[in-house]
């Protein structure tokens, strides 16, 4: 007699088997994984902009070549630093720390380009007085940027105590072997009133000038002038930069002109933007490090390529 089946025959166990417990992703398990693991990683990259990054000083060195500069000032070394923002989330303990990383680069020229404080000036002296602990054989000066109006004439008188001669709208002569060179300081560009004409009055054309003016965008102003390097802060290198994409928002007066070396105008100014060393509006730098910078001035020319310099788009 035949067997009338016409395939092969699941015994009742096979028939009646189930998936092991806790083997299957159901959809409410697939969204709380995938919730956990995007909010872990919130938290994670929250964390590193928030106490990581701000803390994690950069310190950029490059060599920027300056026709005519005298050969007396040929190596001179310049330290920039800006954007301080002491007061919002910045005290004394953030000023110790820059004083050190300055004074370890051993500078003869230190500059401030404005944004010394982020709040009521009254109850920062104790935060600024550290800065009086940085050295340079000529000396150190400051400017104002636009968080600085709160009480000008006070913060001036702080910034001065600390042993910062601030330059608005003016200039300062330095004098090497019998040569000159000029630091000039200007206004700020939103809430003070810039004057370029007045700042450089009295000094020849020739004669080699860094300009200390906060915020960059300015340098297409600048570039009309005899002037020969200008120093700005400000845009804080956007604060927040995402990869392939970069800054998530700029201030005015840093829309051109974001972080790093530039060559402006016809003449080819250059032009370095400091990302600075605080913050102001929400606690947090990501991919964009504080930034102290150290600029070796040169006589000689250079290639701009080797300098890392950029045009405007």
């Amino acid at each position: 007699m035949k067997n009338s089946s016409t395939g092969p025959q699941r015994s009742s166990s096979q028939a009646d088997a189930k998936p092991a417990a806790g083997t299957t992703m159901t959809r409410r398990r697939f969204l709380k994984h995938g919730a956990a693991a995007v909010l872990g990683a919130g938290l994670a990259v929250g964390a590193y902009a928030s106490l990581w990054e701000p803390n994690r000083l950069e310190v950029r060195r490059l060599t920027l070549a300056l026709i005519g500069l005298p050969a007396a000032f040929n190596g001179l070394k310049v330290v920039q630093f800006s954007d301080m923002h002491l007061g919002f989330y910045a005290g004394a303990k953030a000023a110790v720390r820059v004083v050190e990383a300055i004074n370890r680069e051993k500078p003869d020229l230190i500059c401030f380009t404005g944004d010394m404080v982020d709040g009521e000036v009254d109850a920062l002296e104790e935060a600024i007085l550290p800065l009086s602990g940085l050295e340079a054989a000529f000396g150190k000066y400051s400017i104002l940027g636009n968080h600085d109006f709160y009480d000008v004439e006070k913060l001036i008188r702080m910034e001065e105590k600390a042993g910062f001669t601030v330059l608005r709208n003016s200039h300062a002569k330095l004098r090497r072997g019998g040569e000159q060179i000029a630091v000039v300081g200007l206004d700020d560009g939103i809430w003070g009133h810039p004057d370029p004409a007045s700042a450089l009055e009295g000094l020849p054309e020739g004669m080699i000038k860094i300009v200390l003016m906060h915020e960059p965008d300015y340098g297409d102003t600048t570039a009309e002038y005899p002037v020969h390097l200008q120093l700005s802060g400000h845009s804080h290198g956007g604060q927040v930069r995402l990869p392939w994409l970069g800054e998530v928002v700029t201030p005015p007066g840093a829309k051109r002109y974001v972080q790093g070396l530039y060559h402006v105008g016809s003449r080819g100014m250059p032009l370095y933007v400091n990302r600075g060393i605080g913050m102001t509006q929400l606690p947090i730098r990501l991919l964009c490090q504080p930034e102290l910078t150290v600029l070796t001035l040169r006589g000689e020319t250079c290639d701009r390529e080797s300098l890392g310099a950029k045009s405007p788009s």
